[in-house]
């Protein structure tokens, strides 16, 4: 059947078209609405510009839209009456939590929601202010320091610790995590007794990296400029610390390589390793290093022949690589010149730079004495004596009687005493007769060198060592060891 010349099928049957009154009232308002604007747009044509007339015209469509086609009303009643789902969420796990209480039992949706807290520990930093920072007081602090000695780590706190509070309920720590490092800590668990304690070690991923660099600053810099980090300088310093004064024989164009490891955990850097092998090329004199751990697991590093690298007495009295934090590396080397003096040397540097003792002894001064101003006397084995003078203060816990042991920091340049600019006096003497240490010390007796029951073990080992240096150093000119050759001997 048709209706207007339109016929719809419904179920298989032709019945007539009859148009919703829904839609014959929306049509009429089009309608009505159209010829207003007709009018409209006559009118104001005369006297609005046309620019004017399309942004009238747009709003007026977007106008009739709405009224057209409102909003459902169902909708505009869900929005803004019913429950939303994360409501519905809330309203459901309270509900639950209601029920899990009446039976006794913790509801697991809500252990859930439990979170760590984490807090890395800041210079100024002290662990009554971090527990009620977060949340907990005093007596929950004292109960995990006295629960075990493992506790006392806590007493110890040292910038970049992280702590990890896990609390159940307020005011009640259920877990806490203290790591020293990403790989060693410890865990504190509350239990009925108090709380036990897991240790916590990882073994990281242990990586070998060869970086190498070319001096044409300092040490420090071209270390730096190699990204190589700064603690690897130091320690490749230490090092050679007895073949090489780093203050007054490093030149433009020495040349130094490492391998070192690098610590990873989880895919992630961690911290840098050990120094495997070292070499520096000074004033076109060679000298390499390579680490070795004999079978009392004492470690050391050796020359290619089996001495160690560890002399006597250092080549400088000063730890010219740990100067204070404000160290600029735009700026030159920090040591500013140095004095030969008839019976000692001075080695200008900023005030506080650490003084180390050159070898072990015992102090016999630590005081001021005149001219000297602050003055640290050491009696070494022997018939050796050294004495730095013009400090401007002590390291803590020195004082006359007092032994200490090669690299130790003893003290820090100052400028007391008959001095007119910060610097240390340094002076060598053998059987109380001033030598200059730059040519003393290459007169010294040689350290210890491998037992040479280990000769042949050792040998193995920096065989592979000097291979990888061989390897990733083509520019730089190496210490070849020849494996067939007889003991001691090397070739160029």
């Amino acid at each position: 059947m048709t209706c207007h010349g339109k016929v719809i099928r419904i179920a298989g049957l032709a019945q007539p078209y009859k148009p919703d009154p829904a839609i014959k009232k929306k049509r009429r308002t089009i309608s009505i609405f159209t010829t207003f604007l007709g009018t409209a747009k006559l009118l104001f044509s005369k006297y609005y510009p046309r620019d004017h007339l399309l942004i009238a015209s747009g709003l007026s469509m977007v106008l009739a839209v709405t009224l057209v086609f409102p909003p459902n009303e169902s909708v505009r009643s869900d929005h803004f009456n019913a429950t939303t789902p994360v409501d519905a969420d809330i309203a459901n796990l309270s509900s639950s939590a209601k029920t899990e209480k009446n039976s006794g039992t913790i509801a697991p949706a809500i252990t859930d929601q439990v979170l760590w807290t984490e807090h890395e520990v800041q210079a100024g930093d002290n662990l009554s202010a971090i527990f009620t920072k977060v949340g907990l007081d005093a007596q929950d602090m004292y109960k995990v320091l006295n629960s075990n000695d493992e506790a006392q780590v806590l007493n110890t706190l040292y910038p970049g610790y992280q702590l990890s509070f896990k609390i159940s309920k307020p005011g009640e720590l259920a877990q806490l995590k203290v790591l020293k490092s990403p790989l060693d800590g410890y865990l504190f668990t509350l239990n009925n007794d108090g709380y036990g304690v897991e240790s916590i070690q990882r073994t990281p991923e242990i990586i070998e990296t060869f970086k190498e660099g070319i001096i044409n600053d300092s040490l420090f810099i071209a270390g730096h400029k190699a990204d190589i980090p700064a603690e690897s300088i130091m320690e490749m310093a230490d090092i050679f610390g007895g073949v090489i004064d780093f203050i007054l024989d490093p030149r433009e164009g020495d040349r130094f390589s490492i391998l070192y490891e690098e610590q990873y955990l989880d895919g992630r850097f961690v911290d840098n390793g050990e120094i495997i092998a070292a070499q520096f090329t000074n004033q076109g004199s060679q000298y390499t290093a390579f680490r070795y751990e004999n079978d009392n697991g004492e470690v050391g590093y050796y020359n290619p022949e089996g001495e160690s690298m560890r002399k006597a007495f250092l080549r400088t009295p000063l730890d010219v690589f740990r100067i204070s934090s404000n160290f600029n590396l735009s700026r030159k080397h920090p040591i500013l010149n140095t004095i030969r003096a008839h019976r000692g040397t001075d080695y200008a540097a900023p005030r506080g730079t650490p003084v180390r003792a050159t070898s072990d002894g015992v102090v016999t001064w630590a005081a001021r004495n005149g001219s000297f101003g602050k003055l640290i006397v050491i009696q070494h084995n022997g018939q050796f004596e050294t004495k730095y003078a013009h400090l401007n203060d002590y390291a803590a816990g020195l004082k006359k009687g007092s032994r200490v042991h090669q690299g130790q920091v003893i003290g820090y340049v100052g400028t007391t005493g008959g001095s007119t600019g910060p610097h240390l006096h340094y002076e060598f003497l053998v059987n109380g007769e001033h030598k200059d240490p730059a040519k003393i010390v290459d007169q010294m007796p040689k350290a210890n060198s491998i037992d040479p029951s280990e000769l042949p073990r050792f040998r193995a080992q920096i065989r592979d060592q000097l291979a990888k240096l061989h390897l990733r150093n083509s520019e730089t000119r190496i210490l070849s060891y020849s494996t067939t050759a007889q003991p001691n001997s090397l070739t160029q």
